[in-house]
């Protein structure tokens, strides 16, 4: 039994290790299978929440952090245009973020989140207004690559929202993971 197994049917599993992250290092560990993420409103705490889980390096290939509209072009490589014609707040931008995060860490799957933490509105965008792109493997182009608008609750705090997209990103990654 490997250390996330243990881990799965410890009770250390309740001292700060969130429940789906374990269940994504343990379903792509199986599966032989990484990702990588680029994420804006969340700067790096979904990496930092995988992380948490012992083992996560078998999986996670590592993350960018595109808080500022320009960084999707320089580190997530979404086109300008993209940019300049739909925002840092779209599912254009969202699909693109998470191949371009795919491709630089060549990781299987790729994972993105853009979107507005408040607390005020970003450009004609709601507070809570999340995308979340999912690159799968083989997919090498964006034609093979999707977006969602998550369920976040607008009413929360800027760290609510912000653990809230997170959890609903690595939990739609589950059940992409869980589809296949």
């Amino acid at each position: 039994m490997n250390t996330v197994e243990r881990l799965a049917q410890s009770d250390e599993n309740a001292n700060g290790v969130d429940g789906v992250s374990l269940q994504l290092v343990q379903k792509l560990t199986a599966r032989g299978e990484t990702f990588a993420a680029a994420e804006s409103l969340t700067a790096g705490l979904l990496c930092a929440t995988v992380a948490s889980v012992p083992g996560a390096s078998a999986v996670l290939r590592g993350g960018v952090v595109t808080y500022a509209t320009d960084t999707k072009a320089l580190l997530a490589d979404v086109p300008k245009d993209v940019l300049a014609t739909y925002g840092p707040v779209s599912e254009l931008t969202a699909r693109y973020m998470a191949l371009g995060a795919a491709n630089r860490a060549v990781a299987d799957w790729g994972i993105s989140l853009t979107g507005v933490a408040g607390p005020a509105m970003q450009d004609g965008h709601p507070v809570g207004e999340v995308w979340c792109g999912l690159k799968p493997p083989g997919a090498l182009y964006l034609d093979g690559v999707t977006a969602v608008r998550l369920p976040v609750n607008g009413e929360g705090t800027r760290a609510e929202i912000r653990r809230q997209a997170v959890v609903l990103a690595l939990e739609l990654l589950m059940q992409k993971l869980d589809s296949e």
